[in-house]
């Protein structure tokens, strides 16, 4: 499981992908589990979403460097966090690979997506007239999913239910690039707020979005 990317992106946030290519067997090798865990993997059965969980939590404690036991548990929104060390986090995984966004300091939101043409069937949920008007997203595919991207990573930055991506996340118009980043504006409960998000496309077609600040 080689880590293609790693990246410091502040003075406290980190954010790796990690390339999924052993068995569940390796995987587990690599993990210290407690019951409440081996339930979990027991109800995933076999197949990619048992490989995208343990690969997110091995790509974790690679990042954390510890040989502690990491307790990681969702809290009642479904965001993740460490019981027993003192970092904000966020996990994605999409087919053959598996991201992690560390934070000592602040909320951080990270989403990996492998790039598929069906995205334009549903554009018209998560996006706005006023955004599919933008010539860099309307009909272009990589500009589709750097949208939802930057939305789904906004989404676990905020970490709360209740924040939709068509009602309360706006894209502001940018440039598309390989790798870049783009402006949006947040309707959050207690005012709106306007937020960076970086993203690139990687050489074998995912798009990767993710955002670091306070809340």
């Amino acid at each position: 499981m080689p880590i293609v990317y790693n990246k410091n992106i502040d003075q406290h946030s980190v954010l790796a992908i990690w390339k999924i290519e052993e068995t569940e067997e390796e995987l587990l090798a690599g993990l210290q589990l407690k019951q409440h865990e081996r339930d979990i993997i027991s109800s995933l059965n076999s197949g990619k979403r048992l490989l995208h969980w343990l690969s997110t939590r091995l790509l974790l404690r690679t990042m954390l460097n510890t040989t502690e036991y990491i307790d990681c548990q969702f809290d009642e929104h479904g965001k993740p966090y460490l019981v027993n060390f003192d970092y904000h986090i966020s996990l994605s995984h999409s087919y053959d690979y598996a991201a992690v966004m560390i934070s000592k300091d602040h909320p951080v939101g990270v989403d990996i997506e492998l790039i598929k043409h069906k995205i334009k069937s549903i554009k018209h949920k998560f996006l706005s007239d006023v955004e599919l008007a933008q010539k860099q997203i309307g009909d272009n595919t990589e500009g589709l999913y750097v949208a939802w991207c930057a939305k789904e990573a906004i989404y676990k930055w905020h970490g709360k239910k209740g924040l939709e991506f068509k009602q309360h996340i706006h894209i502001k118009p940018f440039k598309l690039k390989k790798e870049g980043s783009l402006n949006a504006i947040v309707e959050l409960p207690n005012g709106t707020r306007e937020l960076s998000v970086n993203y690139f496309k990687t050489k074998d077609g995912y798009m990767l979005g993710y955002v670091a600040g306070n809340s």
